[in-house]
């Protein structure tokens, strides 16, 4: 059995996965780098079966039709034989010197009787364009170097959620609850992060900057405008994230309490992104998604609607639709996420 299984999902991605694909064979023999091709039209195709050809024991080049991102997580997750599972987006990269230390820790997870669930490092935000970066960290949050589950978790900041970026899950765990991730939609990094974490028993934190995140890229999905044109897709994700966990019957309270917090981060973006196209549609897409999180859950829809994250945001009148949106410029500039 391998290590560890990285799955680079790969739309049109010819001018820049070679990056990311040196960076994840640098992290050893055992480990397994699933290149899935999503029916690009350029020569990625070609890119992906050159790679598999140079390093036949570590590469596979996988082709599929046209599905969107999670249609290429589900097609790698299907062909994983890695212990553990990470997604790497293929203009991102990992940073050697880090996975060095994360090697260590997956691969010593082999004799173990219950490996860890999820292991977790920090990301970067990597601005080339501007020259800057930003980490972040959970180095408040949660024990390094040891193996710890919810009840162990502190608070995390408002700039802080466990992003695709950041976590390594056990293969088999999301296999076990049925993961599969919805097809020709973005986004969908969210419900990979969201679902399974209530089944995870176990956590391995390293205080170490593994996941550098590409930011500016024309027509990525986190670009502001392409996510005010794509805000029905965002919709769609929170829909399914709302359906596919009770987060109010969860135990511990951190846990919980996390769940909830990621959640409301989530209606925040869909509240501001709304504003800001600010339609009498958008008006009443705005009110359709609060209404079907009040429909299935009221006691949540309370705790989320007046989350410090939506007050402001959800403010009637223009002048709170002006706060609102200063509110998501100002935290632009501190958290750097886009």
């Amino acid at each position: 059995m391998k290590t560890v299984s990285f799955a680079v999902p790969c739309y049109n991605s010819a001018d820049y996965m070679d990056k990311c694909i040196e960076s994840l064979l640098a992290c050893g023999d055992d480990v397994e780098v699933l290149i899935v091709d999503d029916g690009s039209t350029d020569n990625t195709a070609q890119k992906a079966d050159g790679w598999q050809e140079r390093f036949p024991e570590v590469v596979r080049a996988i082709h599929k039709p046209n599905g969107g991102h999670g249609s290429a997580v589900n097609t790698g997750l299907a062909h994983a034989t890695g212990r553990y599972f990470k997604v790497v987006d293929s203009d991102d990269w990992l940073d050697t010197r880090s996975m060095e230390d994360v090697m260590a820790y997956l691969r010593s997870q082999e004799a173990a009787p219950h490996p860890t669930d999820m292991v977790i490092a920090n990301y970067v935000y990597e601005k080339v364009f501007e020259d800057s970066r930003t980490e972040m960290h959970y180095r408040n949050v949660f024990p390094e170097r040891t193996v710890f589950d919810w009840s162990d978790v502190g608070s995390f900041n408002h700039s802080q959620y466990l992003l695709m970026h950041s976590v390594i899950y056990r293969t088999e765990l999301l296999r076990d609850i049925g993961l599969a991730l919805p097809e020709h939609c973005f986004y969908v990094d969210n419900i990979f992060v969201y679902v399974p974490l209530p089944h995870v028993l176990s956590m391995y934190y390293l205080d170490v900057p593994m996941y550098r995140y590409f930011i500016g890229r024309e027509g990525q999905s986190v670009n502001e405008e392409v996510m005010m044109r794509r805000i029905d897709q965002h919709l769609r994700v929170a829909r399914e994230m709302i359906d596919a966990v009770d987060v109010m019957s969860l135990e511990p309270r951190r846990l919980r309490k996390y769940m909830e917090s990621y959640l409301s981060m989530m209606m925040c973006i869909a509240s501001v992104f709304l504003r800001m196209r600010n339609t009498d549609e958008d008006d009443q897409k705005l009110t359709d998604i609060w209404q079907y999180l009040k429909d299935r859950d009221a006691a949540l829809y309370r705790r989320v609607r007046t989350n410090v994250l939506n007050l402001g945001t959800n403010l009637p009148t223009e002048l709170g639709r002006r706060v609102g949106l200063g509110g998501y410029h100002l935290a632009q500039r501190i958290f750097h996420f886009n």
